[in-house]
């Protein structure tokens, strides 16, 4: 049995080939079933295609090389003013759910993918606003480089009983 979730690796090269549209489809439609604290579903997705664009983001994200080899990545973005509790920033859990939910998705559909932090990076997400003409309001949280993986990794075997802690601490 190939589970996506406990066969999911970060993949950081790529074989250049382009990822189809309706497989980006596929990730934006998975990254959208994500749980969302009172729905309130504040994330934006920015679909990057251009290769400027994407050869530009190492200039201010110093792990970003390999989207020098990825077709496509994918911005998640949150909107804090769509929270019905600005008090609490849900937002944050909710487009780290959307993430993983394109991570995942990504290893079930056979492609590559990796997790850039942008949030709470104040340079990176300065980088990605001016880059990209992201309003003041949103925030953007993470990037996912996406691509046909040049590189095989096994599962990581990451439980540790001695972090489970059963009724009490």
């Amino acid at each position: 049995m190939n589970d996506p979730v406990l066969s999911r690796r970060s993949i950081r090269k790529y074989t250049g080939q382009p990822v189809a549209d309706d497989l980006v489809h596929r990730l934006l439609v998975a990254a959208t079933s994500a749980p969302s604290a009172n729905n309130e579903q504040p994330w934006h997705f920015v679909v990057i295609r251009e290769r400027a664009v994407l050869d530009a983001v190492p200039s201010f994200h110093p792990y970003s090389l390999m989207l020098r080899q990825a077709s496509v990545a994918v911005l998640v973005c949150g909107d804090p003013e769509l929270q019905k509790s600005p008090a609490v920033d849900y937002w944050v859990q909710d487009c780290a759910a959307a993430t993983e939910n394109i991570l995942i998705e990504a290893a079930a559909l056979g492609v590559g993918a990796v997790w850039l932090g942008i949030h709470p990076r104040p340079e990176r997400v300065a980088g990605m606003r001016r880059l990209l003409g992201i309003p003041e309001r949103i925030v953007p949280f993470a990037l996912v480089p996406v691509g046909y993986p040049a590189e095989e990794k096994p599962p990581a075997d990451r439980y540790d009983e001695a972090r489970v802690h059963r009724d009490r601490w």
